[in-house]
C-alpha cells in the first residue's frame, strides 16, 4: 500500500515537472498586482478562461469560492460540472496562505504539506471584478471574473495581463458558464 501511495506521488511529480513551462515563457519575469487587498478577493469568482490541465478536464461552469479562516488562511472550494452545464458537480477543498503581496500558496491536500501550487494574482481590476492568476512555472493560468461572462475589452486586458507575463493567451480555452451580465 505505501509503495503504491509513493508511486502515484512521483508520478504526480513528474507529471508536474513535465508540464513546466508548458504556456508560458519562464524566461520573462512575473510581476503580481501591487497593491492588493484579500478581502475584496473573497467571495465567488467564475473562471471565464484557463490553460488546459489535467486537474480540470471536461470541466464546464467553474466557480472558485474564497472565504477567509480565523487563522489568516483562505479557505477555497472549486466547483466544476463535468461535461456540460447540468453535468454532475465536482469540488475541491483547498486551503491557500498569503505569502507576500498577491502571491499566494494553495493546497488541496493538507495533509501532504509540500504538494502546494503558487498562485499569483497578475492582473486586478481596481473594482476587483477581473482578475488573472498564473503561476512562474507556466503551467496554469486563469481569466477570473465575479459575473459569469466579461466583454472582449475585458478579456482583452487580461489576455495583454498574461502576455506581459510570459503566457501565450492563444492557447486558452473559454470556460462556458450559464449567461450571466457583462463587465
Amino acid at each position: 500500500m505505501i509503495r503504491t501511495i509513493a508511486l502515484v506521488l512521483l508520478a504526480s511529480v513528474f507529471g508536474q515537472m513535465a508540464e513546466a513551462g508548458k504556456y508560458r515563457d519562464t524566461s520573462k519575469p512575473m510581476t503580481v498586482v501591487s497593491e492588493f487587498d484579500i478581502q475584496p478577493y473573497l467571495g465567488r469568482w467564475y473562471e471565464i478562461a484557463r490553460f488546459p490541465n489535467r486537474f480540470e478536464r471536461n470541466c464546464v461552469g467553474v466557480t472558485a469560492d474564497y472565504s477567509m479562516r480565523a487563522d489568516g488562511q483562505v479557505d477555497v472550494l472549486n466547483t466544476c460540472r463535468k461535461k456540460s452545464l447540468d453535468g454532475k458537480v465536482k469540488t475541491a477543498k483547498g486551503v491557500a496562505r498569503i505569502e507576500d503581496d498577491a502571491k499566494l500558496s494553495v493546497t488541496f491536500t493538507p495533509w501532504l504539506p509540500f504538494l502546494r501550487g503558487d498562485y499569483w494574482v497578475l492582473y486586478l481590476t481596481p473594482d476587483y471584478s477581473v482578475a488573472v492568476v498564473g503561476e512562474p512555472k507556466g503551467r496554469t493560468g486563469w481569466i477570473l471574473a465575479r459575473t459569469p461572462d466579461i466583454s472582449p475589452a475585458a478579456r482583452n486586458l487580461a489576455e495583454a495581463a498574461l502576455t506581459k507575463n510570459g503566457y501565450n493567451p492563444a492557447l486558452l480555452i473559454t470556460v462556458p458558464q450559464a449567461i450571466g451580465t457583462r463587465q
